[in-house]
């Protein structure tokens, strides 16, 4: 059983930056990729940035590109996502997730992952 855990979600302002990190247990992190996803009320969840299994490639929303950065380092089990200039929009709860299938292509699908974080808020304020 894989268990994902993520951080650093908090009340900032519009401008600011944020650093959340997502800890996965496990000993076979650095053969899959890794996603973000966020979900604010009343929204489905939305892909927000994705990472190949040796964080060679990247992947982002057209919404957070140039803002936020994805990243991981497979030896601390750890994937980061930095964002930066947040906006008001950028409020939601974020979640890690688990890409299915060992070095598989990205995806920005929910359904294309299987292990998922309990999720950490982030709230921009104006």
């Amino acid at each position: 059983q894989v268990q994902l855990v993520e951080s650093g979600g908090g009340v900032v302002q519009a401008g600011d930056s944020l650093r959340l990190s997502c800890a996965a247990s496990g000993r076979t992190f650095s053969s899959y990729g890794m996603g973000w996803f966020r979900q604010a009320p009343g929204k489905e969840r939305e892909f927000v940035a994705a990472i190949s299994s040796s964080g060679s490639r990247t992947a982002y929303a057209d919404s957070v590109k140039g803002r936020f950065t994805i990243s991981r380092e497979n030896a601390k089990n750890t994937v980061y996502l930095q964002m930066n200039s947040l906006k008001p929009e950028d409020t939601a709860v974020y979640y890690c997730a688990r890409k299915k299938g060992i070095y598989s292509v990205y995806s920005n699908q929910p359904e294309a992952y299987d292990y998922w974080g309990q999720g950490t808020q982030v709230t921009v304020s104006s």
